[in-house]
């Protein structure tokens, strides 16, 4: 599932506002949360239960830079390939960068997809 922004969206949005956008499962019928906007920036949510490692790039090999607290949230600025990770959300090789030298696994964020959400790391 990709999640688009259009430029008005974000145009609209200061940073006192929140949206959050929800899906519906339409098997259960039940309402979740998956993404946040808050000042224009789209953050996911950290899986429920854990606190994640934040390395210095797209594995656990990478050193440690810091541990998110529980029902932490996260923007993704850009994704990239590495080791490959087993998480509450399944098994990917996909890491996300959330800020300058920070990348979390994303088998650990809920972004709705098994494939890239936003775009290639440079």
């Amino acid at each position: 599932m990709a999640i688009e922004e259009t430029a008005d969206a974000v145009a609209t949005t200061d940073a006192t506002d929140t949206a959050t956008d929800t899906a519906t499962d339409t098997a259960t019928g039940t309402v979740a949360d998956t993404v946040e906007t808050t000042a224009g920036a789209i953050t996911y949510p950290v899986a429920p239960g854990y606190q994640l490692n934040v390395r210095s790039g797209p594995g656990t090999n990478y050193r440690l830079v810091k541990v998110l607290p529980y029902n932490s949230r996260v923007p993704i600025r850009c994704q990239r390939h590495g080791q490959k990770v087993s998480g509450p959300y399944g098994t990917s090789d996909i890491w996300d960068n959330i800020a300058p030298g920070q990348y979390v696994s994303d088998a650990y964020v809920k972004t709705g997809s098994d494939g890239f959400v936003t775009v290639p790391c440079g």
